[in-house]
């Protein structure tokens, strides 16, 4: 049984030299609330999954890379949620790239990006794994630690989905 797609989404794990992880805080669906999450979005039709992934981290971060250096995804996540804006089923497909440092820039995030990012930090791995915050995807600390340690996973990761 095949199931349509509401909306993919093409993300990077951006690691730099100290092994920091770059995620953006968000307002969450509830007020107050917010979560951390990768740069990325939606890919375009037509787009394959790497190029979407370096369009999203050149909007977002002002990085600039290439589909050929992200390479193929090395985690995958996946259900069905009630976003407001979007009801159905979702993928997050998730690329590795590391840099030495990086200034971020988001002048170049869509309107609506920039009106619900609150933030942006670079988080230490043990961080992650120990913060009570809301960072998305699930497991992404024990992820990055085997990454990190140069286990690099011959399929994408399949990591729980978040809703």
């Amino acid at each position: 049984m095949t199931h349509t797609l509401a909306r993919r989404s093409a993300r990077v794990l951006l690691l730099d030299s100290d092994d920091r992880l770059l995620l953006f805080r968000m307002r969450g669906l509830t007020p107050g609330e917010s979560e951390w999450l990768t740069p990325g979005g939606g890919v375009k039709r037509g787009e394959k999954l790497a190029e979407a992934a370096a369009r999203e981290l050149w909007e977002e971060t002002g990085l600039r890379t290439t589909a050929a250096v992200l390479g193929r995804p090395v985690a995958v996540t996946g259900g069905h949620a009630d976003l407001g804006w979007k009801s159905g089923l979702f993928e997050d497909v998730f690329f590795l790239h590391r840099v030495v440092s990086h200034e971020v820039d988001t002048s170049r995030m869509e309107t609506y990006e920039s009106g619900s990012t609150t933030g942006h930090r670079w988080w230490p791995v043990a961080e992650l794994a120990t913060t009570a915050e809301r960072v998305i995807p699930l497991r992404l600390a024990p992820l990055l630690t085997d990454l990190l340690a140069g286990r690099v996973p011959a399929e994408p990761v399949r990591l729980p989905w978040h809703h």
